[in-house]
């Protein structure tokens, strides 16, 4: 089929060029290439409504893989329309030799396009198994972040390759690489400790899709800031903080430094609430209403898991109170609100389970207000 269309399209060109006999040699070619890249144009436009329309409905997928393959087949059909009025334009010796390098150029960035097209679609379909919106998404996140690091890393390699065959075209750049090559001791060197940075990046990025001390939405700790992994790219990660901030990290600390990762098993976590407490408190009612409250939160998967005195001070006792829930935010929220709603029980129910020294405290404040109020009372009854 594309033989024929190809050679369809030669012999309109061919009876163009005779049309066109008597008009300059400069004219002819201008006129032959704007009407191949015209045709190249109405053709690309044409399939690629043709598969628009045929993906519209019954395959999603299909219509995003043609909105990523649409512009590197236009830039293919221009590379054919280029390549025959090679062929069929009278062209002089110095631009046959131009657009000869042109054809090779632009056929390396399509080879390059391509690969890194093909790459993103094959790891978009392998992605569409998994969903990170989900309670139980351990698994998701696992595959995600494996696919993207090593997407933005294989990305990399590409364009550099690209790049690299695309300069070795150039008679001086390669005759620059020969000598570079042959000077490779000092110029080694230099280069590589130009380029640490970037290469330590990028082989941190290969060991955490393989290893995967952090994943996507992992919930971390990092030089005591508390936030979720919000996008790991290839050469720094970005965390999502609590208050909205955003923290920039190199990709390499993560392999160097040591921190916190509260999902790295799972997304199920554990919070834990701290109440000070008078000795004479009744923990087994106070263990048995915290159960109450957290049950009463209305919040899923949402439990106590234990409530235990962990320590005794001279002037209270310290009582643990840990739940467990399917994500850090929400065991957060739960430890929140029942040391709000234990406040108001223990004020209202049992105000002798307050600790001691605060309530002396407060009842010597009241006593001093009033002894000042008496104080300045009493000249004002003695007149």
């Amino acid at each position: 089929m594309w033989h024929d269309l190809t050679q369809s399209i030669q012999s309109i060109v061919d009876a163009v060029a005779d049309a066109l006999s008597l008009a300059p040699a400069w004219v002819t070619s201008l006129v032959i290439l704007a009407a191949l890249v015209v045709a190249a144009c109405v053709l690309h436009a044409v399939i690629v409504a043709v598969l628009r329309r045929l993906s519209r409905e019954s395959r999603p997928y299909l219509r995003s893989v043609v909105e990523q393959t649409k512009n590197p087949a236009l830039f293919a059909l221009l590379l054919i329309a280029l390549a025959i009025a090679l062929q069929t334009a009278p062209l002089t010796n110095d631009a046959k030799t131009l657009t000869v390098r042109l054809l090779v150029l632009g056929t390396i960035c399509l080879i390059g396009w391509i690969a890194l097209t093909a790459a993103n679609v094959g790891a978009g379909l392998y992605l569409l198994r998994f969903r990170l919106d989900v309670e139980d998404n351990l698994v998701a996140r696992k595959h995600v972040t494996q696919i993207r690091v090593l997407m933005r890393v294989l990305d990399t390699v590409i364009v550099l390759v690209t790049l690299g065959f695309a300069l070795m075209t150039f008679d001086a750049v390669r005759q620059y690489g020969v000598s570079l090559f042959a000077s490779a001791g000092v110029a080694g060197v230099i280069f590589g400790l130009a380029a640490q940075p970037v290469l330590s990046n990028l082989i941190a990025g290969v060991q955490i899709a393989v290893t995967q001390p952090i994943r996507l939405e992992d919930t971390v700790t990092v030089q005591n800031e508390y936030g979720w992994i919000e996008e790991i790219n290839a050469t720094y990660v970005v965390i999502r903080l609590w208050d909205l901030r955003r923290l920039i990290v190199p990709l390499n600390f993560f392999i160097q430094q040591p921190f916190y990762n509260w999902t790295r098993q799972a997304a199920n976590t554990i919070g834990s609430a701290l109440i000070y407490l008078d000795y004479t408190a009744p923990i087994d009612l106070i263990r048995q209403k915290a159960i109450e409250l957290v049950g009463q939160s209305g919040r899923p998967n949402t439990e106590v898991a234990n409530v235990q005195v962990t320590n005794l001070r001279p002037d209270c006792v310290e009582l643990r109170v840990l739940i467990r829930s399917d994500s850090p935010g929400k065991a957060s929220d739960a430890c929140a609100e029942l040391r709000e709603r234990l406040i108001g029980f223990l004020q209202s129910e049992h105000p002798e389970a307050l600790v001691r020294q605060r309530s002396q405290t407060v009842a010597t404040a009241s006593l001093s207000v009033a002894a000042a109020a008496l104080a300045a009372a009493a000249p004002a009854d003695r007149q």
